[in-house]
């Protein structure tokens, strides 16, 4: 990204700083960097993408591109995106290369087409609204991000007046295209129209759009000629901005506040039962994942038995002689966890056991300890 900001503003120290600094404490890649999923290397890849494309590289493009779109659904649209943008502006060779680079993520959406378009696929993801932009502006600035957008203006009312700023002009056409905006926000309109019809407009998802707003907000502030006091109100507001982005960007990562993850607490799902035999799930997959790391971690014994799902649970319940005391758990946000968990729970039920709630401490996860009543009845 810092590269695409000196190619796209020139070599100029401001350019460099700004966007050296952007790239390192923006909360967007401060929290995925270190988070097990595919954002970091999808970021990489759609920057690698704009840089090639800037560059005049249409085979390294749509390689990259290629890439981008098999890593993720947000990096295969920006791709389709780039297409019909390069296509409108006379640039065959670009746009035929963007739809090349699609064809692999488009041949795995037909491969899984079932799974992908079935009602309850994403059913986590709701219909675009405001909470949607607050929340995505919140990944974009931080916390409180609408009182930075009220800084950031009082800044540029500041600079106009007595900082030496002459005027502020929208970025040139030239940049917003070559640094691949102009692409990126034909995404963001698609993607919010459709998710009126099928959500997918997902605020974590536009970390796709970094790459590109990134650039330019370097190439603007590098392209300022400002006096003394207006560099020192800049760097005041700049230093604010980036000190309330670098700590509240791993504060949620922290285990001492409760180990909340993206709504999920596998982990302390997998220490309450480390140990435990007859453990069922209907995110029996997430939960056996969740064991190998917290393993691999040494926080909990090694070899551990595996999760069932709720085939395994009633194929167990109808084999006796059946198990004195068996657990149920499940994590995620509530009403799907508490939804997916309910099937478990009645099978047992039926088949005689008495379930009591063991984790009433977590808020995104459910234990339940089933003991069999008989069993119950003796004690």
């Amino acid at each position: 990204m810092v590269r695409q900001s000196l190619a796209t503003g020139g070599r100029n120290m401001q350019v460099l700083t700004v966007a050296a600094l952007l790239a390192l404490c923006s909360p967007y890649p401060v929290c995925f960097a270190i988070e097990g999923k595919s954002y970091a290397l999808l970021l990489l890849m759609v920057a690698l993408a704009w840089w090639c494309r800037r560059s005049q590289r249409p085979l390294l493009y749509a390689l990259v591109s290629a890439l981008a779109g098999i890593t993720h659904f947000y990096g295969l649209f920006l791709v389709l995106a780039a297409a019909v943008w390069d296509g409108l502006k006379g640039r065959t060779r670009f746009a035929l290369a963007a739809l090349m680079a699609a064809l692999p993520g488009l041949g795995w959406i037909d491969y899984a087409a079932d799974y992908l378009f079935r009602s309850r696929a994403a059913s986590w993801i709701g219909a675009p609204d405001y909470a949607l932009l607050e929340e995505t502006l919140a990944r974009g600035l931080g916390l409180w991000p609408l009182p930075k957008l009220g800084l950031i203006l009082l800044l540029l009312v500041v600079l106009r007046r007595w900082g030496g700023l002459q005027r502020l002009s929208w970025p040139e056409p030239g940049v917003l295209d070559r640094s691949g905006l102009t692409p990126s926000l034909l995404i963001v309109v698609g993607v919010v129209l459709v998710s009126f019809v099928k959500p997918m407009a997902f605020s974590r998802y536009f970390v796709v759009l970094v790459p590109a707003v990134l650039p330019v907000l370097a190439v603007q502030f590098g392209a300022l000629n400002l006096n003394r006091l207006g560099r020192g109100c800049a760097v005041g507001a700049l230093s604010v901005l980036l000190a309330s982005w670098w700590g509240p960007g791993f504060a949620e990562l922290d285990p001492a506040l409760g180990g909340v993850r993206e709504q999920d607490q596998f982990r302390l799902i997998s220490q309450r039962t480390g140990g435990l035999v007859e453990r069922y799930g209907p995110r029996a997959r997430l939960l056996n994942l969740s064991d190998r790391m917290e393993v691999a971690m040494g926080r909990i014994p090694s070899d551990p038995v595996p999760w069932g799902d709720a085939d395994d649970l009633e194929k167990h319940l109808a084999a006796p002689p059946l198990p004195s005391e068996l657990w149920l758990a499940s994590s995620g946000p509530l009403q799907a966890m508490e939804r997916k968990l309910k099937r478990l729970q009645s099978q047992v039920v039926q088949a005689g056991y008495n379930c009591d709630q063991r984790a009433n401490d977590l808020s995104h996860a459910r234990l339940l300890r089933c003991r069999f009543e008989a069993m119950g009845r003796s004690e």
